[in-house]
């Protein structure tokens, strides 16, 4: 298969665990035999010093062009004070706005070389193993009017949240074929008792479920769901839910895996001909400044990015169980960097990821 990839490093320290990423990707082409077409491009506060804007327009072509784009991470805190469209951040929403991508996918899994990492007691976290579906472009972070209105007799805001039958479809039905490749299990994240849009976000993935009869679905509250998170984890299989709430609990998730440096995430969109979905792919963590360029970061974010797109974007579910197996031995090896409290001296990230590599 040829792999055309967008390459988009970023800011601090997104270039140091975007080419181990790239590393990986090379092992996996060299060894199933795939063709590998890479390019490189600017996005967030890098793009801005070079071109004026976080996200240019020879990057937008590019993203255009890819079966896949990777990124590192965007933000630079010389940029925190100003305005909200010259942010390097604006980058990231330009580039999802540009792909299409309507939905987050963030797998958030335990490993048992890390169970003493989490907060949780060992029992609680050991065999967590689930893909949390976050609605990327609808709720409250979209929906309009918003804005703050100083008029008389008192200031106020308002933000809307607002979502369409076809909305919540459409991302409803990726949860459901995820799940089918899973544990065959969905659960649907609503505030139903409370909010309007949530009885009607109910009612399209009850709607939805006879189309998928070997998948089983059930209904959490939301605030029940954070409980869950922390009490039974295990429980869940494919949490599908909408753009604050998906924002919010993935990052309560992200706590069951022992550091955020572990965790991928994939931001999808339509389906191409080949059935593949189009992706955008990105550890989850920051850009880091204040270790930048100090071989310290933790690369298995982008790894399991990388991972992510094998089987998301190109259907490549072996190369991907590889590079997930390849990152799970490292763990166990000890050969990690300092986040993930080795045993001995901490590894480089050059060092961790040809460690990934060797063991692929």
């Amino acid at each position: 298969m040829n792999l055309n990839i967008l390459v988009l490093p970023g800011d601090g320290i997104g270039l140091e665990v975007t080419r181990e990423a790239v590393r990986v990707l090379r092992v996996v082409a060299e060894k199933w035999n795939h063709q590998l077409t890479l390019r490189e491009g600017l996005l967030g506060g890098i793009a801005i010093h070079k071109t004026g804007g976080p996200f240019p327009a020879e990057t937008e072509k590019l993203s255009r062009e890819a079966d896949a784009v990777l990124m590192g991470a965007v933000g630079l805190p010389e940029f925190d004070n100003v305005a909200p469209e010259k942010r390097p951040e604006r980058g990231l929403l330009g580039i999802r706005k540009s792909m299409g991508v309507f939905a987050n996918l963030r797998p958030v899994r335990s490993y048992k070389a890390l169970l003493d990492s989490s907060p949780l007691k060992n029992h609680l976290v050991d065999g967590v193993d689930m893909v949390i579906v976050r609605e990327l472009t609808g709720g409250l972070y979209y929906g309009t009017p918003r804005g703050i209105y100083e008029d008389a007799p008192e200031i106020h805001a308002v933000n809307t949240m607002a979502y369409s039958w076809s909305e919540i479809e459409r991302v409803t039905r990726m949860a459901f074929e995820l799940a089918r490749k899973r544990r065959k299990k969905v659960t649907s994240v609503d505030k139903s008792n409370v909010l309007e849009v949530s009885q009607l976000w109910r009612r399209v993935v009850t709607a939805v479920a006879p189309d998928y009869p070997d998948v089983e679905l059930d209904h959490v509250l939301v605030d029940n769901c954070a409980m869950q998170l922390v009490l039974n984890p295990k429980r869940f299989d494919v949490v599908v839910m909408e753009n604050m709430f998906g924002d919010i609990l993935s990052d309560e998730g992200a706590v069951l895996a022992g550091s955020i440096g572990m965790l991928p995430s994939a931001s999808i969109g339509s389906k191409k001909p080949s059935g593949a979905w189009t992706g955008l792919y990105e550890p989850v963590h920051g850009s880091a400044p204040d270790i930048a360029g100090q071989n310290k970061a933790n690369p298995f974010g982008a790894i399991g990015s990388v991972a992510a797109m094998l089987e998301y974007s190109f259907g490549l579910t072996e190369e991907a169980a590889a590079v997930n197996r390849a990152m799970e031995h490292v763990l166990n090896t000890g050969r990690v960097t300092a986040d993930l409290r080795p045993t001995g001296p901490p590894a480089t990230t050059e060092q961790a990821g040809e460690a990934v590599c060797h063991a692929i």
